[in-house]
């Protein structure tokens, strides 16, 4: 049985020398035979390391002649982060050294991983906070500054580095739900937690009177506004907290997405909740029908979610991101076609690359002239007039609520049809 110091090394060298992410199958693989507890303390450590690398490779650079193998640096990443927040430092130590001296190929490495950590181990924690919040890599950091200002970027920065507390989306009651799990509300209405542990253990979720969901991408499904006895379809939907809303307004719903094995979520989150949608396995650009609203969450880079994600600056470079907006743009445009005359079209992205929210809209209202941006959708409370963008949509940032956390970049535009 791994141990979750273990299982997070393993973690860390699949994002970070083969370019994975966190959720993918393989990943998720280092996990296994840990218990509930366990498998939390392995996901901490390495997503505070992945928080933290910058830092790491400061701190230890004064102690490296030279980069060891990736492998040893990660173990020494990960070792130096658990030491800089308050880890045993002989636990720490000897743990890594163990690991190290039970691998094949760099076992002669241990000497040099407990001599550098035992140096590191000294002085670690005053030096580590002292170093800046660390800065997003220059793949992404240059186009987030020609969008917004040097300042903004970094205060997303170090709304990354502080990471998220846990939002919950509940069917009925948030108020009185907040006070039963000790939680606050969000001007959006949804529960926020600051230390949850364990989700599954916590009151009402095995019941299924809420679902975990953070406060911005909960916003879309609300704008749209779903009313009961309304046809919507919910496009792209794994894996199915948007759905859930929808469905809880007691419209008739339609919950479509590409993959079958993440649908799967879906139609056990919807179990859980005793909530009902239909549930459809097909391509959007090839999807029939005729709804009174409909919500595009399309496929995007997921720049948005980097607070709670992490691994996602470490294990993209931004290669992806040109197909992946002439899809939304596609998307959108076969989207259009499925909505009611009157009716209403919510797109979004949780992205802050103008590209992929800003623009795909302007663009679209461009050649769209039977729809037009409904500004008035976006005047509720928690949302600040000024989040509000050229073109209509709503632009959410993950440096926004700082004093209560922070939220998700997201970005949204509520798109009415002429009658």
């Amino acid at each position: 049985m791994p141990t979750p110091r273990q299982a997070a090394l393993n973690m860390l060298n699949q994002v970070l020398t083969e370019g994975r992410l966190m959720s993918e199958a393989g990943v998720q693989r280092a996990l296994e035979g840990l218990d509930g507890a366990s498998k939390a303390r392995a996901m901490r450590l390495a997503n505070e390391t992945l928080r933290n690398i910058e830092r790491a490779d400061k701190l230890l650079k004064s102690h490296l002649r030279k980069a060891p193998s990736p492998y040893v640096m990660n173990l020494l990443r990960l070792s130096t982060i658990e030491l800089a927040q308050g880890g045993d430092a002989h636990g720490v130590v000897n743990e890594a050294v163990t690991l190290v001296s039970k691998h094949k190929k760099y076992g002669s490495m241990k000497g040099l991983v407990n001599a550098v950590l035992r140096k590191v181990a000294a002085d670690v924690p005053e030096k580590f906070a002292i170093l800046r919040a660390p800065r997003l890599p220059k793949w992404l950091r240059g186009p987030l500054s020609e969008a917004y200002s040097r300042d903004v970027v970094g205060a997303m920065e170090v709304a990354h580095h502080a990471g998220a507390p846990l939002d919950i989306s509940v069917k009925s009651g948030a108020a009185d739900w907040a006070e039963k799990l000790g939680g606050t509300l969000t001007p959006f209405g949804s529960v926020r937690l600051q230390d949850a542990g364990q989700v599954t253990a916590l009151e009402g979720f095995s019941e299924g009177d809420w679902w975990v969901q953070d406060a911005a991408a909960a916003l879309p499904a609300k704008l749209l506004n779903a009313k009961a006895g309304e046809t919507v379809l919910d496009m792209c939907c794994a894996p199915g907290g948007k759905t859930m809303q929808l469905a809880a307004t007691g419209a008739d719903v339609t919950a479509l997405d590409l993959s079958e094995n993440r649908l799967k979520r879906v139609q056990e989150n919807l179990a859980r909740t005793h909530l009902t949608a239909k549930v459809v396995c097909g391509d959007a650009l090839e999807h029939a029908g005729s709804y009174d609203a409909v919500l595009l969450d399309a496929p995007c880079s997921a720049t948005g979610t980097i607070r709670r994600h992490p691994d996602l600056p470490h294990a993209k470079n931004g290669d992806t991101f040109g197909p992946l907006i002439e899809l939304q743009a596609r998307m959108l445009a076969h989207t259009a076609s499925l909505v009611k005359k009157g009716g209403r079209l919510v797109y979004c992205t949780c992205s802050l690359l103008p590209d992929e929210g800003e623009v795909q809209v302007e663009d679209f209202l461009e050649t769209h002239p039977d729809f037009a941006a409904d500004t008035e959708a976006l005047k509720r409370d928690g949302i600040d007039p000024e989040w509000i963008t050229e073109e209509g949509g709503l632009r959410l940032r993950p440096d926004y609520w700082s004093a209560l956390g922070g939220m998700d970049g997201f970005y949204i535009a509520v798109l009415k049809r002429a009658q």
